[in-house]
């Protein structure tokens, strides 16, 4: 059924600051709220569907594993298999909310866009010691040096999934490392307050006259 996904959406947003679900899950809702729906809530703290706008996907729910946070998303739609895969799913919300933009205008911002949720999934998600935090946070500094967004000057799906999937990182780094990597946190600062984008997660807090002293 159409909207199917609601509930679920609702539950992991909620519980997101709990790590009770997988990440990818949680982002899968986060991409739903911000391409269609509206979260209604109570007075007592109860929710209720979120009402999609473009309609045709249903239900979204995980393929079981061995550790809960290694389980992969998957969304059903009304017509057609059922749709397997983190990036599989937020390409196919871009399409379905009219937005293919998000996913480059060109051949040459397609394919950049693509490496970057590549780079997401397998070495953002991947990270499991300081050593490559570091290494990823260096990396992105050098990139973002001269770039404005992830694929140049367009604003895509890949600095939205980015953001979500280093936004623990970036809240837990401190002042003098937030300005060793001012690049990163420029980039960083600036994706937190596009529109839409942010929704429930906290806001991280940059010195902003330490992050334009050296703006390109």
């Amino acid at each position: 059924m159409a909207g199917s996904f609601g509930p679920i959406a609702v539950k992991v947003l909620l519980e997101a600051r709990q790590r009770c679900l997988p990440i990818r899950l949680v982002v899968v809702a986060r991409l739903w709220v911000l391409f269609f729906s509206q979260v209604v809530c109570c007075e007592d703290g109860s929710c209720g569907a979120v009402r999609a706008g473009g309609g045709g996907a249903g239900a979204v729910g995980e393929v079981s594993g061995p550790a809960e946070r290694e389980q992969t998303p998957v969304l059903q739609t009304n017509n057609g298999p059922s749709l397997i895969g983190f990036i599989t799913i937020a390409a196919h919300l871009v399409k379905q909310a009219k937005k293919e933009q998000l996913l480059g205008s060109t051949a040459e911002e397609k394919a950049v866009v693509q490496q970057w949720l590549e780079y997401r999934v397998t070495r953002v998600d991947g990270c499991s010691s300081k050593e490559d935090t570091r290494i990823i946070l260096k990396d992105l500094n050098t990139y973002l040096e001269d770039k404005v967004y992830l694929a140049g000057n367009s604003f895509t799906l890949a600095d939205i999934l980015m953001y979500y999937g280093l936004h623990p990182i970036m809240a837990d780094l401190t002042v003098q490392e937030k300005e060793k990597y001012l690049n990163v946190s420029r980039w960083f600062n600036h994706i937190q307050h596009y529109p839409g984008v942010r929704q429930h997660l906290s806001n991280v807090i940059f010195i902003k006259n330490r992050l334009y002293t050296n703006a390109h």
